[in-house]
C-alpha cells in the first residue's frame, strides 16, 4: 500500500466523532502519525505516545488546552505538526425566534472559535518548517443558508440546522481564506472542506424530505468526507489553498 504521508506528523480534533474517526483512519492508512484529540478522550500522560490509541483529551474551547497539547506533541515527536483537521462541532437545532443565547454562544465557540485556535496554536510550527496543510471543516449550510424549507412545512426546521450552526460554518469558510492568504508564503495550505448530509449519529433526524432532494440518492459517509481531506493534506496539492471544497452529492455547487 502506498503511504504519502509517512513524514507526516498529523492533529485532527473531533477525532472520537463519525467525521473524525474516519479521518484519523485515512491518514494513519497513508502512513502519518495522527493524534487524534476530543472532548472525551484520554489523558495525555498515559503511556502510549500521543498518536497511537485513543484520541486524547481536548476541549477546543480552552486556548491553554490546546497549545498545552501542540507543544507536548511536538516535544514527543521531535518535529512540529505539519497536518491540523479540525474536526471538532456540535450541530444545532430548530428557529432562530426560539435560540437561546447561551446554545449561540455554545456553537460558536466550538464550531468557530475552536477551529481558529487550533489552527493559531500550529502556525509557528508549520512557518519554521516552511511547509504545512490545515483543513478545516466546513458545511453545506454556511453557503445554502440551510437545508429547511419552513415556508412548505415548518417543522422541518426543527429537525435541520439553524441559524446559529449555518454562520458558525460560513466563518470556518471566510476564515479559510484568511488564513490561506496570511500564511501561503510560508509553505502553508488552508483549505476547507464543505459535506452536505452525513449519516451520522448526528444527523438520525434529518428529514426524509430534505434527503430526496441530494442529486446523488444518498445521504453521505465520513469517508466521502475523509477522502476529500486526505487529497488535501498531500504534498502535490501545494497550489491549492483558499478553497472550500463541496462535498455534498450535487445539492448545493458554486
Amino acid at each position: 500500500m502506498s503511504r504519502p504521508l509517512a513524514d507526516r506528523l498529523a492533529l485532527v480534533t473531533g477525532a472520537g466523532g463519525a467525521i473524525g474517526t474516519a479521518v484519523v483512519r485515512s491518514l494513519r492508512e497513508q502512513g502519518a502519525r495522527v493524534v487524534g484529540a476530543d472532548l472525551l478522550g484520554r489523558h495525555l500522560g498515559q503511556a502510549c505516545p500521543p498518536w497511537e490509541g485513543e484520541p486524547v483529551a481536548l476541549d477546543v474551547r480552552i486556548k491553554a488546552q490546546i497549545t498545552a497539547l501542540v507543544s507536548a506533541v511536538a516535544e514527543q515527536a521531535g518535529a512540529p505538526v505539519d497536518t491540523l483537521v479540525n474536526v471538532a462541532g456540535v450541530v444545532s437545532f430548530g428557529s432562530a425566534q426560539d435560540l437561546e443565547e447561551q446554545e449561540w454562544d455554545r456553537v460558536m465557540a466550538i464550531n468557530l472559535k475552536g477551529s481558529f485556535l487550533a489552527a493559531q496554536a500550529v502556525m509557528p510550527g508549520m512557518r519554521r518548517l516552511g511547509f504545512g496543510r490545515i483543513v478545516n471543516l466546513g458545511s453545506v449550510v454556511g453557503k445554502n443558508s440551510g437545508n429547511a424549507r419552513p415556508w412548505i412545512d415548518p417543522a422541518e426546521q426543527q429537525r435541520a440546522s439553524n441559524v446559529a450552526y449555518g454562520i458558525s460554518k460560513a466563518g470556518i469558510h471566510s476564515m479559510t481564506g484568511f488564513l490561506a492568504r496570511e500564511l501561503a508564503s510560508s509553505g502553508v495550505t488552508v483549505n476547507a472542506v464543505a459535506p452536505g448530509p452525513i449519516a451520522t449519529a448526528m444527523t438520525t433526524a434529518f428529514p426524509a424530505a430534505l434527503q430526496a432532494l441530494i442529486p446523488r440518492g444518498r445521504m453521505g459517509t465520513p469517508e466521502d468526507v475523509a477522502r476529500a481531506v486526505s487529497f488535501l493534506v498531500q504534498r502535490e496539492a501545494d497550489f491549492i489553498t483558499g478553497e472550500v471544497l463541496d462535498v455534498n452529492g450535487g445539492m448545493w455547487s458554486d
